[in-house]
C-alpha cells in the first residue's frame, strides 16, 4: 500500500512548539497571555496582538521554529513498522507555501536527522487545499493522514481513505475518521489491509516450470490475495509442435491438478484463453476476456498479474476500455531499458498485443527478464533441502524444475514468474523507476520517449527475500 503522511501535527509537535514560542514573544510585548483559550486557531485571536504583529513574528520565525520541532511519540516506531510491512511511505507535506526560503531542503534535512524512514518526499501548498489530493492521486495514495480538515474533506471527496490527526483545533470535526497518535494509524492500516487485493493470474502454466510455482505462490498466499480467476495464457512451440490451442489444454489442465493439491476450490475460477496472437489477426473474445472484463468492472481496483503472452488483456482492453482505469497490469515481459532487444519469450509470441497495452495508458508495471529476474537463479539442490519430501506439490515442482519437457534437464534455472508473485507481496523486495512508456522498434528494442504516459520498470530485486518466502510458504 501507498501510505500519505503529513508532517506537522501528524509526526512533529508544530502546534506545542508554536504555542511555546508564541507565550516567549507575547511576554516581550505586553505580557497579557492567552486572553482566549477558545479560540479557533493559536494564529487567530489567542493573544491580544494585533493582525500585523502576529503575521511579522510568524513570518519572520516560522523557518526557525520548524526546524526545531521534534517528532511525536511513536512516530519513528509506526512509520519503520508500516515500511516493514510491505508498504510504501510517502511524506506529503504542506510546506512548499511560500513560508520557507528552502522548503524542500529544509524539511529532508529534518526527517534525515530524526532518522524517518520514506520511500518519497512531496511538498504542495498548504493554502490549497485542492494540491495535496491531486498529488495522491498521482501517486496512487492508498491512505492518507493529515491535520487539516479542509485537505482532509477534499481528499474525501476525490475517494482517497483519509484519516483525520486529532488536534484541539480540529475536536469538533466528527464526519472524518479520527485517529489520536501514531500506534491508531499503524492498527488501522493493519486492519485496511485486511481488505484483500483482487487479483486475476494470467499464466501459460505448462510452458515451463515457472509457472507452477508462481500458482502455488499466489495460493499460498490468500491472506493477501483475493483470488478472482486464474486465466490460461497462449504460448506455442513450434519445434515441437505444440500449438497455442495444445498448450492451452495443457495449461488449463496443469492448472486444476495444482489448485487440486492445494485444495484450492476452482469453481467459476478457471477460464480458458486466446486460441492464437493478436499478431496473426487473432482478435476473438473467449471465456478469459469475458471474465477479466467483469471482474474489472464489478471491484473498485483488480491487480492482473501477467507471466505469459499478454494477449488477453489486449483483447479485454479493445473489447471494453473502461476496464482501463480499474485495473492495473504487472508483467514479466521483455528486458531491461536499454537492451539490445526484446526478443524474451512473453515479448515476443505477441508483440501486438503489448503495443495495445502500451497504447491503452493502462496502469502497468513491467518487470524485465534480462539483468533483472534473470538474477532469481536457484540450484536444485537448494530445492531439494527446502521443499523435498514436503509434499506431493513440491515434489513434483521440484521435478518439473529438473525436465519441465521442453527445455531438457536443467539443475539450476531461474524461476521467473514468482517475481510478479513476489512484487505484489512486498514491494519493497524491489527497486523501481517511472519512465515515459517507451515505443517498440521494429527490433523489438525500446525506443525511449519523453512525453508519452508513466509506465513502471523495475529495475532491481532482492533474489535472497524472495526465495526465502517462497520457499518457506512452499
Amino acid at each position: 500500500m501507498n501510505i500519505g503522511i503529513d508532517i506537522d501535527n501528524v509526526i512533529s509537535n508544530f502546534n506545542e512548539v508554536l504555542l511555546s514560542e508564541y507565550l516567549i514573544h507575547d511576554k516581550e510585548l505586553r505580557e497579557k497571555g492567552i486572553i482566549n483559550k477558545n479560540a479557533e486557531y493559536i494564529r487567530k485571536g489567542m493573544f491580544d496582538w494585533s493582525e500585523i504583529e502576529e503575521e511579522n513574528f510568524y513570518k519572520e520565525n516560522i523557518e526557525r521554529i520548524a526546524r526545531k520541532l521534534d517528532l511525536i511519540e511513536g512516530a519513528k516506531e509506526y512509520i519503520n513498522k508500516l515500511h516493514e510491512d510491505g508498504n510504501t511511505i510517502y511524506i506529503i507535506t504542506g510546506r512548499d507555501n511560500g513560508e520557507y526560503l528552502e522548503p524542500y531542503t529544509m524539511t529532508k534535512k529534518w526527517l534525515d536527522s530524526h532518522n524517518i524512514y520514506y520511500d518519497n518526499l512531496i511538498l504542495t501548498n498548504a493554502y490549497n487545499k485542492h494540491e495535496k489530493s491531486e498529488k495522491c492521486i498521482e501517486n496512487n495514495i492508498d491512505v492518507i493522514i493529515d491535520d487539516s480538515v479542509s485537505i482532509c474533506r477534499d481528499c474525501i471527496n476525490n475517494g482517497i481513505t483519509t484519516l483525520l490527526m486529532d488536534t484541539p483545533y480540529n475536536k469538533y470535526e466528527k464526519s472524518i475518521p479520527k485517529v489520536y497518535n501514531c500506534k491508531e494509524i499503524f492498527e488501522y492500516i493493519i486492519e485496511y489491509k485486511k481488505e484483500k487485493l483482487n487479483v486475476i493470474l494470467d499464466t501459460d502454466t505448462y510452458n515451463e516450470c515457472d509457472d507452477q510455482f508462481a500458482l502455488a505462490y499466489m495460493i499460498k498466499n490468500q491472506d493477501i490475495f483475493n483470488i478472482e480467476a486464474i486465466t490460461v495464457a497462449p504460448y506455442s512451440h513450434k519445434n515441437r509442435n505444440e500449438t497455442v490451442i495444445s498448450g492451452r489444454e495443457k495449461s488449463y489442465n496443469e492448472i486444476l491438478k495444482i489448485c487440486n493439491w492445494l485444495d484450492f476450490n476452482t469453481t467459476n475460477k478457471v477460464f480458458k484463453g486466446a486460441e492464437d496472437y493478436i499478431h496473426n489477426g487473432y482478435e476473438e473474445y473467449n471465456d478469459a476476456v469475458d471474465k477479466i472484463i467483469e471482474v474489472a468492472l464489478k471491484n473498485n481496483k483488480t491487480y492482473i498479474m501477467a507471466i505469459g503472452a499478454i494477449t488477453n488483456i489486449a483483447i479485454a482492453i479493445k473489447k471494453e476500455p473502461r476496464i482501463i482505469d480499474k485495473i492495473e497490469v504487472i508483467w514479466l515481459g521483455g528486458n531491461e531499458l536499454g537492451y539490445k532487444d526484446n526478443l524474451e519469450y512473453n515479448f515476443r509470441q505477441d508483440i501486438e498485443a503489448i503495443k495495445i497495452v502500451f497504447e491503452s495508458k493502462i496502469k502497468l508495471t513491467i518487470l524485465p527478464c534480462e539483468n533483472v529476474v534473470s538474477a532469481l537463479k536457484i540450484n536444485i539442490n537448494t530445492l531439494k533441502e527446502r521443499i523435498g519430501n514436503k509434499s506431493k506439490l513440491c515434489d513434483y515442482l521440484i521435478d518439473r524444475f529438473y525436465n519441465d519437457g521442453y527445455h531438457g534437464i536443467q539443475k539450476e534455472r531461474v524461476i521467473w514468474d514468482i517475481s510478479v508473485i513476489a512484487y505484489m507481496i512486498n514491494r519493497n523486495w524491489f527497486k523501481t523507476t517511472e519512465v515515459s512508456c517507451p515505443e517498440i522498434k521494429d527490433d523489438t528494442s525500446y525506443e525511449i520517449t519523453e512525453n508519452n504516459h508513466k509506465i513502471t520498470f523495475v529495475t532491481e530485486l532482492d533474489r535472497d527475500k524472495i526465495y526465502e518466502n517462497l520457499l518457506e510458504k512452499l
